[in-house]
């Protein structure tokens, strides 16, 4: 492979229009000597006969956009849900910014939109503008010429349509539905998918306001991850008016339209979900306020407005989604004891991990993942005891030490920063930013002192940076002026932390207070077989976060004798347990101990449930059982299109099956 530059757009950007000329007169060339154009305008001639992908641009290797020369400021979106077909219609406004006098075009993100047409607002000028071949995953390149004007502030109004297969959109038909009257659409744009529901700068680098304007049914309810204006009743529908006057990145725009009622759960939140679980939502969550007001107690004030959740149907893809104003939530929290809010606490801490401070693009995810699940555990030591914070902390090492394993202790993607030239974020996905950041946190804090000392830099670091993105290198810096005066940072091996795989090179000293008991239990349990007696444990003696933890345990040890996983499931009924976590493990442990009667009912809750830290490992374990690949395969195949794309997408490459 060589590699021919032809133009340095950040030096002379006027060459962007020459460049998609040149591709356009010599497309036939370019076809035969399989050259593939970027917009980092860099030409990648193949004689191998392969492909390589270069950097999209010279900000964000996964956005097409160039907000360095031209950068959108404000978001409006005025739409229309067409449940019929399956997609929104309507426009957007765009306020752009240009930020070089001899910039003449604003580049955007888009993927499998319809664009209709596209006209500069105040002048009403119709504007041309080039739609780039879609290049994988990623989508296409929106470049819209700006017309010449005195002032360089301009705002275009895009008129298209959404279609039925947006990734980042996931359509119910009413059977789908818990209620199974009503259809349901629901949003996830985290890593790059806002750019399938409008044209944007689609990269976290950017932060905007926005306000949206939706056209649904009048028996459905609207909700956004932003502060409800107004509802306006009309003859046959509702127009819902959203605003979000804190600036935010595309893919924290979010939306949900489906028969939704609510529930005040605290003095800034209600819970939204369907009829069939809002009771049992609002009881599960009861506890947000509390959370909330810790979170304050270490980040400092709370800028949204309102907390509220939103507790989505079960193929929603992650556990939550920390939508500003409105959290996502899986129903696999849904455990009755509020033993899994603790994800609820995760999310709150994005409110300032993420949101507030945001990584300047997904090379750099752990800047928001690695801190959000340090401050989580924060939380959980004040609500909890310091005690549980470690125990959760060391069950997330052994989530980690599992993630690199099967990513492999080499693979560059197990750094904390990655390089992401070519590779989609949905593909770079993994437990690594989140565990392995915050080690990496909890080892900076004890290097400097402990929480008394690391707290109020924290503080400094959150309001030094709000409302801003920012890299690794920009966080280092900060955090090497801050703490200048303390020697002990000149050990700190940046290098071994930031930019080498596998395993952390230091796991902290964790408190292993709560572990005694599950390791008394597991050697137990271990050691006894239905030959020897009954059950010698009830399962009482430890709460329900100790049994995750020891199940845990229990799969990472030798397959287990499948009599005996069959006494313990007829005594504990472990396969209608309503913990998701626990049901989790118990499945994994019956998978590999080959036992053929739990494979149904494993398939079976893969079908039920879409969140992916639960499907993606259940069929890599069936998978990896060789008499069970084709059946779990064929399971996939069948069950593929209730799937969001996000799951269906990385499940399939779990299953090596060609896209």
């Amino acid at each position: 492979m060589r590699i021919l530059k032809l133009f340095d757009v950040a030096r002379n950007v006027s060459n962007c229009v020459i460049r998609r000329n040149f591709v356009r007169n010599f497309e036939p060339f370019i076809n035969m000597w399989r050259i593939l154009i970027l917009s980092n305008c860099f030409l990648l001639i193949l004689g191998d006969g392969g492909t390589r992908m270069a950097r999209f641009s010279p900000i964000d290797p996964s956005s097409f956009s160039r907000p360095d020369l031209a950068v959108v400021t404000n978001i409006k979106l005025s739409l229309k849900v067409h449940f019929d077909q399956k997609i929104f219609s309507g426009n957007c406004d765009l306020t752009v910014k240009k930020l070089h006098e001899n910039v003449n075009e604003v580049v955007l993100d888009v993927k499998d939109l319809d664009i209709e047409s596209i006209y500069e607002t105040e002048t009403n000028t119709k504007c041309k503008y080039t739609l780039s071949q879609p290049v994988g995953e990623f989508g296409s390149e929106l470049a819209i010429e700006i017309p010449p004007k005195e002032v360089n502030n301009y705002i275009f109004t895009i008129n298209y349509k959404t279609r039925p297969h947006a990734s980042g959109l996931q359509w119910l038909e009413p059977e789908q539905t818990a209620g199974k009257k009503h259809p349901y659409v629901f949003s996830q744009f985290q890593a790059i998918h806002a750019r399938s529901f409008l044209p944007c700068q689609d990269t976290p680098y950017v932060k905007t306001k926005y306000e949206a304007l939706i056209n649904a049914p009048t028996d459905l309810s609207v909700v956004m991850s932003a502060i409800r204006d107004a509802t306006k009743p009309m003859i046959g529908y509702n127009l819902h008016h959203f605003k979000q006057d804190v600036p935010i990145q595309s893919y924290l725009i979010a939306i949900a339209i489906g028969a939704l009622e609510s529930r005040k759960i605290g003095p800034r939140s209600t819970v939204w979900a369907e009829k069939e679980f809002i009771e049992m939502a609002a009881n599960e969550f009861a506890n947000t306020e509390k959370q909330l007001k810790t979170a304050e107690d270490i980040c400092g004030p709370y800028v949204w407005g309102i907390y509220d959740l939103l507790v989505l149907p079960p193929s929603f893809p992650f556990g939550g989604m920390e939508n500003p104003c409105l959290t996502f939530v899986t129903p696999t929290l849904l455990a009755g004891d509020r033993s899994l809010a603790n994800v609820v606490a995760h999310e709150i801490a994005h409110s300032w991990t993420g949101n507030l401070v945001t990584n300047a693009n997904f090379e750099h995810f752990w800047l928001n993942e690695g801190f959000t699940v340090f401050i989580e555990r924060k939380i959980l030591g004040r609500l909890e005891s310091p005690q549980v914070q470690d125990f959760d902390a060391y069950g997330g090492t052994v989530e980690l030490k599992e993630a690199i394993k099967v990513m492999g202790s080499n693979n560059p993607l197990t750094n904390l920063v990655v390089n992401l030239t070519g590779v989609h974020p949905d593909d770079a996905f993994s437990r690594v930013p989140y565990e392995k950041g915050q080690t990496f946190l909890r080892y900076l804090e004890n290097t400097v002192g402990g929480p008394a000392v690391f707290e109020p830099f924290l503080r400094k670091y959150f309001d030094t940076y709000k409302y801003r993105s920012l890299t690794t290198d920009e966080f280092k810096a900060f955090f090497i002026e801050y703490f200048s005066s303390t020697p002990e940072i000149k050990n700190i091996e940046w290098n071994k932390w930031l930019h080498t795989p596998g395993m952390p090179p230091v796991i902290p000293d964790y408190d292993k207070t709560l572990l005694k008991t599950i390791d008394e239990m597991k050697q137990r349990w271990l050691n006894w077989d239905e030959k020897s007696g009954p059950v010698p444990f009830s399962g009482d003696e430890i709460t329900s976060i100790q049994k995750i933890q020891l199940l845990q345990d229990i799969f990472e040890s030798e397959p287990q004798p499948i009599k005996k996983l069959e006494v313990l499931e007829e005594k504990f009924k472990f396969t209608e347990v309503q913990n998701a976590e626990i049901k989790f493990r118990w499945l994994r442990i019956g998978i590999k101990a080959k036992w053929e009667k739990i494979v149904d009912p494993a398939l079976n809750w893969v079908n039920e449930v879409g969140r992916m830290k639960y499907c993606r490992p259940l069929y890599r374990d069936f998978y990896n059982w060789e008499e069970m690949r084709a059946k779990a395969i064929q399971n996939f195949q069948d069950n593929r299109k209730n799937m969001m794309h996000v799951s269906a997408y990385t499940i399939a490459h779990d299953l090596r099956l060609k896209e």
